[in-house]
């Protein structure tokens, strides 16, 4: 560089000025708000002097020379800087801040230290460039908010930014011999001051801290005081530093004393005693008072104001002997060195109850003179005394309870600053007019009373710049005023210090500090560069799901594969390799990573010749996830892997055999979309094996969509093939291809392996007493018997596990079934359910050629009517129950589709081995019958009962007519061990079934009919809830649900589950459950009434008649309608499953003769014995108010013209408290009938407060009104209503020495 003779600096390299780089200045206009948006473009060498710029930039903008000045602001770009127009307000050229020396500085790139350019930030109300400053330009470091930490933060950062305390703080040194670090609170304050010093973080953790603290991590979820955190803290940090140098430094930065004085205003004798104080509580607006206090002057001047004693307040003087008239007041004797001042934003508001939160402007001063304010003689007086009305001669031993901690200390008190590095002896006095503070701090809360926002604006004693501390984030703040006049209306603590230059200290630098602060500032340096290296590690490191078929375990098991972008393939697999724990049971050789789909199940491809190639070029970077797997393909030491290409589609091939009716497990095969059917068979017939020309080939494109690919020059793309697809094949020289697909023994195969699910039930115990009164099963026919004797051997596994409870039943099954068979000797059409011999338990065996057997096929179809009006109480026989079945809108697709044929289609009788594992020995399914050919049995209630749809259609056919339906059975042990006894069933079941099919088929295995117990489904947290709906089907249930079986009459169509509750008007708990019973459709109140009554005497010893009960509506706790004798349910009352009603005793015969009446509830309120009388009920004839009133007054005796009413609030039985009835509910209102608004009263039950409007309320005093409350509030609890007048409990702010709560032992 070398200077030229215009003062100008360019490099000395450059030798014409095309070389010489340029510099964009951007000008923005600032003067106005017209002007602000405006911006001059100047394109300037990067030599030009800034004397220089101040006139290109004069004769662009049109201004004088000397009138304006520019602020520099950098914009972060590397060749070129923004400047900032202001117009001067004095109208020289020296009031831009330009000296000689910067008058010929260049203009760019901007320098990025401290120097001349960026020193100052400009912000204007309008524009501020405060936003993009960052760490490195602000120099220091935010703090992260844990959850709602930033009440913490805020303190944090003032204590840092405080040079006293943070030095005091250095100068102490930890013993770690002494204590641990972690729960050391003074410790972990230093390190976090150290890192906030240092560190080159934009923002560090308080975790450790609040550690310290003893918080767990639901603290940073509390909100807390920023006052009360600061003097809890302060407390803590004493207890701390006991026995150390810097025991008394709280005291000496922030402790002040004050006199706390009485004096007689006859005598002048005044009593005394000595406060200190941490913090001075300001009050913004004066209790009672509309106005607040305008500035923090005014509340000071109102803290020391004295107030008179005087009336039944007077003040026994001890010099008088009587009791005078007095003044009482507070006078400060001396401040601390950090001044502490609270503005009390948080208020109680005596009219709501509530909180609030005061946001009334008060401004504070950057200087704040305390002298005005310091012993204050509040009148003259002929004489004064003092005396400590405590009696204690040491003034600083006695404190006060308003205060905000209690501090002792042994030094005389003084009227001015007591200086801290010396003696008693020593002590200087300052002199009032030296009480000057500055402010530094100001703790900001934004927000409600009921949570908000800490955030805090300090003052740099480095700079005198003030600094928006807000969490992570910290920026400049331009102008002191903005500070001031913003922050006056929700200020919360301000700090401020004596302006002392003796005291006033200065940051220590790095290079000053104490050699034990060297020490931990090494650590926390290698600490974070490890931390650097960690998280450039993490930044270069893929993270990627890793599959891998284990060949011992035999599943599929997932892992993250963790592995630098640089690691090479061949490494990646070994990573992988060690990760499945797959060392010492495949070699590596056998291994290989490939991109996998699990989604899909699909290998997209595979890396051959790629094993040195880097992971982050094989994955396509490092990313936070990926759209694609990893598989760790194994192979046999035999086999060779083979490649897998991208474009290609995985097939999974499942061989079907006809004969043994069985699916094998898949074989993978991979193919191309282009191609045809005719080259796929050929590649399927490779990998299997089979005949090509004989294959059929079934595509499953979705669940249960069977597509037969019969077009040989259609491709595979064209069929619907995706990425991962599942097929299944047969090959064989069978008739069945003839068939037409779904007729054929190909698709009833793989129609029923896509619906059968696996369920585990939970079967009853069974004991000989619980089956006394049950009724069994009917008699199996003759026919029925003979065809299950051949089933025998193949059922030995079901006699095992329920051999116990079928003896249990054999006795009793025979004595029912001779007095069937003595009952409907003339019948040959009962249904075929159980053998004779209980021993051989099972559902009904399919037969091997329905058309064979058509008289038995009819004798299943007719089997409903008889069994029907033989056990009027048993459920529909199987076949009826396909009759009346209904699928879902999947299903019913797949039928209208698949099962079109009307002829009998049934499977061989051999043994159907199953893909999915279902390789059974036993198979029983219902078989697909004819409807009716005559007329249609119906029923006497509505098909929604039951949720579904008729089971005929328009034309008269079943809508069951096309299903066949699997069902098998067989026992397995609970490993839950649930009860010596329990039997336990793992049933394969096609979900299409009905659930009254369902429970006929597991008749055999309870042991009862179907009538007789109830199915109810298992779900998560062993939640329980009951299957009632009949019709429909299993659809709902997945693989491996749980079913327990409970024995107890099950609804039958038309019924429902009703729980019946006692209406107790005049309880503390006026819901009591009495019983579940069942109410059918078609019922009338009565009828239900009368079924009741044995019910009541047997099970809730209720002996009452008929017409002393009334049953009625039910919402919740709240008594509605009254239901009538002649009332129907479903025609004038709605009910539904697990309806609940209320059973409500009467003491008189019922009045209610009409649904024209109206029945409501009143209770007599007495304000003079602030008690509420008992309910009534009272009957209307209309919804008249008049008549309301008048039943009112002849019930209690209260004058028409003086009875008032109010509707009750809230569920029955409205309470609340006595202390607000009397004025909280709307009396009297101005209606002439009861159904409109605000009465809305259309229905029984509602609940009428009523009074005397000449009965006065009882005067309570303020103790019996707090002992009211209380009983009111114990009272309210326990009947679990709000209490309005409650405060919201809070979590106490604490801090543990020993690092943590003491939990009690007892407690949970």
């Amino acid at each position: 560089m070398k200077t030229s003779g215009k003062n100008q600096l360019v490099r000395g390299e450059i030798e014409s000025a095309a070389e010489e780089p340029r510099v964009l200045c951007i000008v923005q206009d600032t003067t106005n708000a017209k002007t602000v948006n405006e911006r001059l473009t100047l394109n300037l060498p990067a030599s030009t002097t800034v004397s220089k710029l101040y006139e290109d930039v004069a004769h662009k903008a049109g201004y004088a020379n000397g009138t304006f000045c520019l602020a520099w602001a950098n914009t972060g770009a590397m060749h070129y800087a923004c400047v900032t127009l202001l117009q001067d307000e004095s109208g020289t050229a020296d009031s831009s801040g330009l000296d000689d020396s910067s008058q010929g500085r260049f203009i760019g790139p901007l320098p990025r230290d401290g120097t001349v350019g960026c020193s100052s930030d400009y912000s204007s109300p309008s524009y501020s460039y405060s936003s993009i400053l960052n760490k490195s330009e602000t120099g220091y470091v935010g703090l992260v908010n844990q959850a709602m930490t930033c009440y913490l933060n805020s303190l944090l950062q003032t204590l840092f930014m405080t040079p006293e305390f943070r030095n005091a703080l250095y100068n102490w040194e930890f013993e770690e011999s002494e204590e641990d670090p972690v729960i050391s609170i003074p410790y972990q304050l230093k390190r976090l001051f150290v890192l906030l010093q240092t560190s080159k973080k934009r923002a560090i953790e308080t975790t450790d801290v609040t550690r310290s603290f003893g918080w767990d991590s639901s603290e940073a979820w509390q909100q807390h005081d920023v006052q009360e955190l600061c003097r809890v803290m302060f407390d803590a940090l004493e207890q701390k530093w006991k026995q150390t140098e810097q025991a008394d430094l709280i005291n000496q930065l922030y402790q002040g004393k004050l006199k706390d004085y009485v004096r007689c205003l006859e005598c002048g004798y005044e009593s005394w005693r000595i406060d200190t104080y941490l913090d001075i509580p300001l009050v913004i607006r004066p209790f009672g008072a509309s106005q607040a206090f305008g500035s923090v002057e005014e509340a000071l001047q109102a803290f020391i104001q004295p107030e008179t004693l005087d009336g039944p307040n007077q003040y026994f003087c001890e010099r008088c002997k009587k009791k005078c008239d007095a003044r009482k007041g507070l006078r400060f004797l001396h401040f601390p060195y950090l001044l502490t001042l609270q503005l009390k934003r948080f208020d109680f508001d005596y009219t709501t109850m509530h909180r609030i939160k005061l946001n009334d402007r008060m401004t504070f001063p950057e200087e704040l003179d305390m002298s005005p304010f310091i012993d204050v003689e509040d009148e003259k007086s002929p004489q004064t005394e003092s005396c400590t009305d405590s009696g204690a001669e040491n003034e600083g031993s006695c404190h006060s309870d308003q205060m905000s901690n209690d501090f002792s200390t042994d030094d005389a008190v003084d009227e001015g600053i007591c200086l801290d590095n010396t003696s008693s002896a020593e002590r200087v006095l300052k002199p009032k007019s030296s009480l000057t503070f500055e402010l530094f701090s100001v703790m900001v809360h934004s927000g409600s009373a009921a949570g908000g926002h800490y955030y805090a604006c300090i003052k740099s004693f480095s700079d005198s710049q003030w600094y928006s501390f807000n969490d992570q984030h910290v920026s400049k703040v331009s102008q002191l005023a903005s500070v001031l006049k913003e922050y006056s209306t929700n200020a919360y603590m301000l700090m401020y210090r004596l302006k002392d230059p003796s005291r006033n200290a200065k940051f220590l630098e790095v290079e000053d500090f104490p050699e034990h602060i060297k020490r931990l500032v090494q650590r926390e340096k290698e600490s974070e560069e490890q931390e650097k290296r960690q998280r450039e590690i993490e930044r270069n490191t893929c993270k990627i799901k890793l599959f891998c078929m284990h060949p011992v375990k035999m599943m599929m098991t997932e892992n993250k594969l963790e592995v630098h972008k640089d690691k090479t393939l061949r490494e990646a697999t070994e990573m992988a390799y060690k990760l499945m724990d797959l060392d010492g049971v495949v070699p590596l050789d056998c291994c290989r990573l490939v991109k996998y789909d699990e989604f899909h199940e699909y290998l997209e491809r595979s890396y051959e010749g790629e094993e040195d190639m880097p992971m982050g070029l094989l994955l396509g970077g490092v990313k936070s996830s990926y759209m694609f797997d990893l598989l760790l393909e194994i192979r046999r030491p035999d086999q060779v892997f083979q490649p897998y290409k991208p474009g290609e589609v995985m097939v999974k091939v499942h061989v079907v055999d006809l004969k043994s009716e069985s699916i094998a497990a898949p074989v993978s095969v991979r193919a191309y979309l282009n191609q045809t059917i005719t080259e796929f068979k050929q590649l399927i017939a490779q990998a299997t094996g089979l005949c090509a020309e004989t294959m059929r080939v079934v595509l499953e494109r979705c669940y249960n969509d069977l597509r037969l690919l019969y077009v040989p020059n259609k491709t595979l793309k064209a069929e619907g093939f995706f990425r991962s697809n599942k097929v299944f094949v047969e090959s064989s020289d069978s008739t069945d291809h003839q068939a037409a697909f779904t007729d054929s023994v190909l698709w009833k195969l793989l129609d029923r392996h896509g619906n059968t699910i696996r369920l585990f039930v939970s079967l009853p115990e069974l004991s000989p007493g619980s089956l006394a009164n049950r009724t069994s099963c009917p008699k199996a026919s003759a026919d029925s018997e003979d065809s299950l004797d051949g089933a025998k051997g193949s059922r030995k596994s079901v006699e095992a596990i329920l051999e116990e409870s079928t003896e249990k039943l054999k006795n009793l099954s025979l004595q029912q079934q001779q007095h069937q068979q003595q009952s409907s000797s003339t019948s040959d059409s009962q249904k075929s359910s159980e053998h004779s011999d209980f021993e051989h338990i099972e559902s009904p065996a399919q037969e091997p050629d329905a058309a064979s057997q058509p008289s038995q096929t009819e004798n299943s179809t007719r089997a409903a009517s008889d069994t029907e009006n033989q056990f009027p109480s048993e459920e529909r026989s199987d076949s009826d129950v396909n009759n009346d079945r209904s699928t879902s809108s999947v299903d019913s697709d797949i039928l209208s589709s698949s099962h079109s044929s009307d002829t009998l289609c049934n499977a061989d009788s051999g043994p159907l081995p199953l893909a999915n594992g279902l390789d059974s020995h036993s198979i029983t399914s219902s078989r697909r019958s004819k409807a009716h050919k005559g007329k249609k049995e119906t029923w006497d209630t509505a098909e929604e009962d039951s949720g579904t749809d008729s089971e005929y259609d328009e034309n008269g056919k079943s809508k069951a007519d096309a299903q066949y339906l699997y069902f098998k059975a067989e026992p397995y042990s609970q490993e839950d061990g649930s009860g010596e006894g329990q039997k336990c069933l793992l049933v394969h079941v096609d979900k299409r079934i009905t659930l009254a099919a369902f429970k006929q088929n597991l008749e055999p295995f309870v042991g009862v009919p179907s009538t007789q117990f109830k199915v109810f489904r298992v779900y998560a947290n062993n939640q329980e809830f009951e299957s009632v709906r009949l019709n429909e089907t299993l659809s709902s249930f997945s693989d491996d649900n749980k079913i327990t079986i409970r024995l107890g009459r099950a609804l039958k169509k038309g019924e429902y589950r009703v729980k019946v509750y006692q209406l107790l008007v005049n309880d503390p708990e006026p819901c009591k459950f009495l019983l579940e019973t069942v109410f059918a459709k078609g019922m009338t109140v009565r009828q239900s009434k009368e079924e009741l009554l044995p019910q009541l005497k047997d099970q809730c010893k209720m002996d009452i008649s008929i017409d002393r009960f009334r049953l009625r509506k039910k919402t919740w706790k709240n008594p509605g309608t009254v239901f009538l004798d002649y009332h129907v349910y479903e025609e004038d009352i709605n009910i539904s499953s697990n309806w609940e009603v209320f059973l409500e005793v009467l003491e008189e015969p019922e009045r209610m003769k009409s649904m024209s009446q109206l029945a409501v509830l009143t209770r007599r309120w007495c304000p003079a014995q602030m008690n509420l009388e008992a309910f009534r009920e009272v009957v209307l004839e209309s919804s008249s108010v008049e008549e309301l009133k008048e039943k009112l007054s002849e019930l209690s005796g209260i004058p028409l013209e003086n009875l008032e009413f109010a509707k009750g609030r809230g569920t029955f039985p409205c309470d609340m408290s006595v202390l607000e009835i009397h004025q909280d509910l709307d009396w009297n209102p101005k209606v002439s009938t009861l159904n409109v608004w605000p009465l809305y009263i259309c229905d029984d039950g509602a609940v009428i407060f009523y009074r005397d409007s000449t009965e006065e309320l009882m005067e309570l005093s303020e103790e019996e009104r707090n002992e009211l409350m209380k009983k009111e509030s114990s009272r309210l609890l326990k009947t679990g209503h709000r209490v309005s007048y409650s405060p919201r409990k809070e979590k106490a702010l604490k801090i543990y020495l020993d690092g943590g709560p003491t939990k009690d032992p007892g407690q949970d």
